[in-house]
C-alpha cells in the first residue's frame, strides 16, 4: 500500500482500488478492510510527521490512552471513550496541531495472576505456589505475549489513530524504572511510610484491595450468597443480638445487635452515649464477654447512635474500621481473631481456631443459645463490602503495610479544581472530586501478588532479629543503594548487614497513575535512552496532558490518583482538563451487565454476529447456571435475529452523538443501524457526484469558487454554516452538536434539497458550469468535516476525488486540513439560508397537500401570492427549484389582492404569503371525498378516546396534548381539503362535516 489517491489497494492480497468505479451500495467491510494499516504504515499518528504539514500550527496536543486491564476485553463503554478521543485527536491532527495519543495497557496484577493460576491448574494442575516466583512470572509473561493483546486488535478496529511505536506497558522496563523512582523520591519526602493498621482484605485473594475494588452491595434483609471457599450458603442480612452480662449483677444484662458475631472473639468492649439514660447508672462498670466470660470495660463516647438498635455497641477496633477509631480514643488493644485466609486464629481457642469465619459465626451462634445469652435474630438491612475481584466478603484485618499520606497532596487536588486551574467537564463533577478529597485517607499501595511491581523496600534482618525496637525498613533504587543507607543507618559496615526484601508488590493504581508520566519518558534521564532509540525532540514539551474515560468514581479516582502524584513528582498538574463521559446503558436503561446479557463487544457491532454466536459467548463465560438463563433470555429477545453488520464508522458516529456532557447513554443497536444508513446516504450522494464530474473534471480553486445560481449559493452558505458549526463543537468538546450539524448537511442541506434541486438542471445540454464545481466542493470540504468522526468512509470517498490544483496534495484525508470558519467566510450569507426557509415551508406545504389529496405522478400548477414585495423577489429566485422539490408543475404568482382561481387547494403559508395548488382535473371529488370521510372518521375516533382519557402526569400528560394537537391539526387538514373538492363539484360546503 503506498501512495494512495487512485492507487491504494484494498486489501494486500486484493485486485480492487480507488480508480475503480465505487460499488453501488455502501458495505463496511470494504470501506474498513485496508485504510488503517496503510495510516500506520505512513506514520500519519506520529507528531514527527505532523510537523511537516502545510497547516502546522506549532501547537502540541497529547492525551493518553486511559490504561485498559492486558487481562479486558473492551466493551461498548470503551468504545465511547475511544470514538470520543480519536473525533478530537484526528481534529486536533487535521487542524495542523502536533498531536501525540499514547497507547498503552495496565498489567491489572489481580486480574492477570488470577488468569494464569487458573490456566495453570486447567492445563498443569499446579498451583501457583508449586512454583518459584521466577517461573511464575515467566508463565505470566508468557500468556501476556500470547493473549495480551486483544485489546490493541479492538482499538485498531475502532479507528483509534494512536502512535503504536510508543506504545507502553506498566510493567515495562522504563515503566519500572519510573515505580521505583516515584517510591523513592515519596519515601525521602516523608509521603510514604509503612504501619500496622487496618486495610480492606480479601481472603479469598488473600491480599489487601482498594478501595475503589470495594463493591457496597445493599441487602434489603435476610440473603443467601455463596462465597468462594466456603462449603454452604452464608446468610447475610440478619441482625442478632447478644447479652453482655453486668459482672457483680446476674440480673442485669446489657444486649447489642452484631451482624458479624464471627467477631465477637475480637470485643474488647461495649460502648453507649454518654447521654443515654438506659445505661447512666451502668457507666464505668464490667461486663463479662458472652463466649470467654473475660471483663470488658463498657465505656461512652459520643459517637454512638442510642436511637439505632439498643443504643449499645460491642467494640471490635481489629476488624472495624469505626471501632478502630474508637478504640484508639479510649486506648484499647485490638485483637486479631480472623487470619488472612479467612479462618479464626488462636485467639479464639481451640474450639474455633482454623474453622472459616462464616463456619465459626455459626458454632458461635449456638454456643450463645447453649448459654442462655443469644437475644433474637432478625431480618436488618445492611450494606455488604465485596471484593470486586474475588466476589468474596471484604475483611478489615490490622496488616503491616506500606501506605502513602494522602491528605496534604489531596487537598492541593482539591485547590487545583477550587482554582480553576484544572477544569473537570462537566462541572458537575466538581462535587464529587471536592468530596472525596475532603474525606481522603491514607492509600495503602502494598499487594501480596507476585505479579506487579515489587516493593523496592528492605528489611534489615539483624536489626529485626535483635528484638529492640520494630522491624527495620530501608528503601532504595537497587539493594546495593538500600544497603549504603541501612550501613549509614546503623553505623555498621554494610556488607555485614542482611537485608530481605519486601515480597509484597505495589497497587497496580501506583502505576497506572505514574502512566502519563512514564509515558512521556518520567524520569527524564530515563527517557534519554529512548530519545535516542525512536530519534525524536523531548516529548516533555507534550505536556499537559489531555485526559478522558468514563465519568465515574473509578475515572476520580484514578485522575485524583494521577493529579496527587503528578504535582507531587515533578512539580506541574498531569493535565489541565478532564473530560469525561457517563455511562453506556442499553436501550432499557440498565447497566451493562454479564449477568443480563447485555454486555456488547464493540466488534460484534461493527461486524454482525448470530444469535448463536453471542448464547455460546455467554456460555464459555462464568455466570452461575440461573444468571445465564436470564442472560441467555435477555439476549434472545434484545437480539432475535442476532446483531446486523454496522461498521466501525457507524458505531463511532452514534456514539459521538450522545458525546460527553450528556446524561447516561442509552445506545441500542436499531441506532448504530440507523448511523449506517446515514452512511449508505452519503455513500450514494458521493455516487451522484462522480458521476456528475466524470472522468476528465477539474476543479477550480476554492478561492475562485463563486456561486452563479441562489441555489448554488444557498448550499455553499450551508457549507460554511456547517464549517462553523462544526468547529464550534470540537473546540467545546460538544460533539453531539458536530454530528448534528453533519448528519443535517449530509442528509437534509445536500441530499434532500441541492441534489435533488439540481438534477433537472444537469439534465440540460450544455450543462451549465457552476454546480458540478458546487457538487465537488461540498463533497469535498464535507468529507473532511466528517472524517474525525467516520474516518474510513471519509477516506474511501475523498481518495477518490479529483485533486484541486494550486496547493500541495495530502496523501490522507487524515492530515488534510480541516475546515475552518474562516477558510469558507466568504461563502458564508447568513440572510439567504434565512430567507431559503420561507422557501423550504413552501415545499413543505406543497408535498402535505399532495399527500392529502393523493395526487401520484400527477404534475399541479403551482400560484404564490404574497402582499410583501420582499418575499415575492425572494420567490421569485427559487421558482423552478420550488416547483422542483414540491414535485409540482410550473410555479408562478398570483398578483395581490387577485381572486384564486376556483376549485384550487389552499394554504396560508403566514400572514403574508398563500399557496394554491391546481386540482381540476387532476383530482375525482366522486372517488376522494369517501377515502378522505374513512380517514377522518378513523382520526376522530382517536381524539375521542384520548379527550376521554384521564389525564396523566409529567411526560406521560406532555405526550398526550401533543398527540392531541397532531390529531386536531390533521382533522382540520381533512376539512380543508373536503371543501375544496366539494368547490370541485359545485356543492355548497358544510364545514367541520364530511
Amino acid at each position: 500500500m503506498k501512495s494512495p489517491r487512485n492507487t491504494v489497494k484494498r486489501k494486500f492480497s486484493a485486485s480492487t482500488d480507488v480508480s475503480q468505479p465505487l460499488p453501488p451500495a455502501y458495505s463496511p467491510w470494504y470501506v474498513e478492510a485496508a485504510w488503517y494499516p496503510w495510516w500506520v504504515q505512513e506514520g500519519f499518528f506520529k507528531p514527527e510527521y505532523q510537523t511537516r504539514l502545510p497547516q502546522a500550527t506549532g501547537e502540541a496536543f497529547s492525551m493518553c490512552i486511559p490504561p485498559p486491564n492486558v487481562t479486558g476485553s473492551l466493551h461498548i463503554g470503551h468504545a465511547l471513550t475511544v470514538a470520543i478521543q480519536d473525533a478530537l485527536v484526528r481534529w486536533h491532527r487535521m487542524r495542523g496541531d502536533q498531536v501525540l495519543w499514547v497507547p498503552g495497557s495496565d498489567h491489572a496484577g489481580i486480574a492477570t495472576q488470577a488468569v494464569v493460576e487458573k490456566q495453570l491448574w486447567k492445563d498443569r494442575r499446579v498451583r501457583r505456589h508449586e512454583l518459584s516466583r521466577e517461573a511464575f512470572l515467566r508463565e505470566v509473561w508468557k500468556w501476556k505475549e500470547e493473549k495480551g493483546g486483544e485489546i490493541c486488535e479492538q482499538l485498531r478496529a475502532l479507528g483509534a489513530s494512536l502512535d503504536w511505536d510508543r506504545e507502553c506497558f506498566t510493567m515495562d522496563a522504563g515503566f519500572s524504572v519510573a515505580v521505583t523512582e516515584a517510591f523513592v523520591r515519596l519515601y525521602k519526602a516523608g509521603l510514604l511510610y509503612r504501619n500496622r493498621q487496618l486495610v480492606n482484605w480479601s481472603c479469598a485473594l488473600r491480599s489487601a484491595i482498594s478501595d475503589i475494588e470495594v463493591e457496597s452491595r445493599p441487602l434489603p434483609g435476610r440473603m443467601e450468597l455463596q462465597l468462594p471457599g466456603c462449603p454452604t450458603p452464608v446468610s447475610f442480612g440478619l441482625l442478632v443480638s447478644v447479652a453482655f452480662p453486668v459482672d457483680g449483677e446476674p440480673d442485669t444484662e446489657v444486649v447489642v445487635g452484631t451482624t458479624r458475631p464471627e467477631t465477637l472473639p475480637g470485643d474488647v468492649a461495649v460502648a453507649v452515649h454518654p447521654h443515654d439514660s438506659r445505661y447512666t447508672h451502668l457507666h464505668g462498670r464490667q461486663l463479662r464477654h458472652p463466649l470467654t466470660g473475660q471483663l470488658l470495660p463498657l465505656i461512652i463516647d459520643s459517637t454512638v447512635q442510642p436511637q439505632v438498635g439498643t443504643g449499645a455497641v460491642k467494640v471490635t477496633p481489629a476488624h472495624s474500621p469505626a471501632d478502630a477509631e474508637l478504640g484508639a480514643r479510649h486506648g484499647l488493644s485490638p485483637l486479631s481473631v480472623i487470619a488472612e485466609d479467612g479462618t479464626m486464629t488462636s485467639l479464639c481457642g481451640d474450639w474455633l481456631q482454623g474453622l472459616h469465619r462464616f463456619v465459626a459465626r455459626e458454632k458461635i451462634m449456638s454456643a450463645l443459645r447453649e448459654r442462655g445469652l443469644f437475644r433474637g435474630l432478625q431480618n436488618h438491612p445492611m450494606v455488604l463490602p465485596i471484593c470486586s475481584r474475588s466476589g468474596d466478603v471484604v475483611e478489615y484485618l490490622l496488616k503491616s503495610q506500606w501506605f502513602v499520606r494522602c491528605r496534604e497532596m489531596g487537598h492541593r487536588a482539591a485547590q487545583a479544581v477550587e482554582s480553576g486551574t484544572l477544569e473537570l467537564s462537566p462541572s458537575f463533577h466538581q462535587k464529587n472530586w471536592q468530596h472525596w478529597f475532603a474525606h481522603i485517607g491514607d492509600w495503602c499501595v502494598s499487594r501480596q501478588l507476585w505479579w506487579g511491581h515489587q516493593i523496592p523496600a528492605y528489611l534489615v534482618m539483624e536489626e529485626h532479629a535483635e528484638g529492640e525496637r520494630e522491624d527495620f525498613w530501608v528503601v532504595g533504587r537497587t539493594e546495593a543503594e538500600a544497603r549504603e543507607v541501612a550501613a549509614d543507618l546503623t553505623g555498621r559496615p554494610g556488607a555485614e548487614l542482611t537485608l530481605e526484601r519486601d515480597p509484597d508488590v505495589l497497587d497496580t493504581w501506583f502505576s497506572s497513575a505514574l502512566f502519563p508520566f512514564a509515558a512521556l519518558g518520567w524520569p527524564q534521564e530515563v527517557w534519554q535512552v529512548e530519545r535516542k532509540r525512536l530519534k525524536t525532540p523531548d516529548l516533555a514539551r507534550f505536556y499537559p496532558l489531555s485526559l478522558l474515560e468514563t465519568g465515574s468514581d473509578l475515572l476520580l479516582f484514578w485522575v485524583g490518583r494521577m493529579v496527587m502524584l503528578g504535582t507531587q513528582l515533578t512539580g506541574q498538574l498531569p493535565f489541565s482538563k478532564v473530560l469525561l463521559h457517563t455511562m453506556v446503558r442499553d436501550r432499557q436503561g440498565r447497566k451493562m451487565s454479564k449477568s443480563l446479557g447485555n454486555v456488547l463487544d464493540p466488534r460484534d457491532i461493527i461486524h454482525g454476529v448470530e444469535l448463536q454466536v453471542l448464547k455460546k459467548k455467554l456460555q464459555d463465560g462464568n455466570l452461575a447456571r440461573e444468571e445465564l438463563a436470564i442472560a441467555a433470555t435477555a439476549q434472545s429477545e434484545d437480539f432475535p435475529h442476532g446483531i446486523p453488520e454496522c461498521g466501525t464508522d457507524a458505531l463511532r458516529f452514534a456514539l459521538c452523538s450522545h458525546g460527553a456532557l450528556a446524561g447516561d447513554v442509552h445506545l441500542s443497536v436499531s441506532e448504530v443501524l440507523s448511523s449506517r444508513h446515514f452512511c449508505n446516504k452519503i455513500w450514494n450522494a458521493l455516487r451522484f457526484i462522480f458521476n456528475v464530474l466524470g472522468d476528465n473534471f477539474m476543479p477550480q480553486p476554492a478561492e475562485e469558487l463563486a456561486p452563479l445560481s441562489p441555489m448554488d449559493a444557498w448550499i455553499m452558505s450551508r457549507l460554511a454554516s456547517t464549517a462553523r458549526e462544526c468547529e464550534r463543537g470540537f473546540l467545546a468538546r460538544e460533539l453531539p452538536l458536530v454530528t448534528h450539524t453533519l448528519h443535517h448537511f449530509w442528509l437534509h442541506s445536500l441530499c434532500d434539497v441541492y441534489l435533488e434541486a439540481v438534477k433537472p438542471v444537469l439534465r440540460r445540454s450544455p450543462r451549465p458550469l457552476g454546480p458540478p464545481q458546487v457538487l465537488f466542493s461540498c463533497a469535498d470540504v464535507g468529507l473532511r468535516l466528517l472524517a474525525p468522526l467516520m474516518p474510513f468512509m471519509a477516506e474511501e470517498l475523498w481518495q477518490r476525488l479529483p485533486p484541486r490544483p494550486g496547493s500541495p496534495l495530502p496523501p490522507s484525508i487524515s492530515v488534510a486540513p480541516y475546515p475552518s470558519a474562516r477558510s469558507l467566510e466568504t461563502w458564508h450569507q447568513p440572510e439567504l439560508e434565512q430567507s431559503f426557509s420561507l422557501v423550504q415551508e413552501a415545499v413543505q406545504a406543497l408535498r402535505a397537500l399532495r399527500a392529502t389529496y393523493q395526487l401520484g405522478k400527477a404534475r399541479p400548477q403551482v400560484l404564490l401570492q404574497s402582499s410583501d414585495p420582499r418575499e415575492q423577489v425572494l420567490c421569485e429566485a427559487f421558482l423552478e427549484p420550488l416547483g422542483t422539490l414540491g414535485h409540482c408543475g410550473a410555479v408562478s404568482f398570483l398578483p395581490p389582492g387577485a381572486v384564486a382561481p376556483s376549485g384550487w387547494a389552499h394554504v396560508p403559508l403566514s400572514d403574508t404569503i398563500q399557496v394554491y395548488m391546481e386540482l381540476q382535473g387532476l383530482v375525482d371529488p366522486q372517488t376522494h371525498l369517501p377515502l378522505l370521510a374513512a380517514r377522518r372518521h378513523k382520526l376522530q375516533k382517536q381524539l375521542d378516546g384520548l379527550v376521554a382519557r384521564a389525564p396523566s402526569e409529567g411526560e406521560a400528560e406532555t405526550q398526550r396534548q401533543q398527540r392531541l394537537s397532531s390529531l386536531q391539526l390533521e382533522l382540520s387538514k381533512l376539512d380543508r381539503a373536503a371543501f375544496h373538492l366539494r368547490q370541485l363539484m359545485d356543492v355548497s360546503p358544510c364545514p367541520g362535516e364530511l
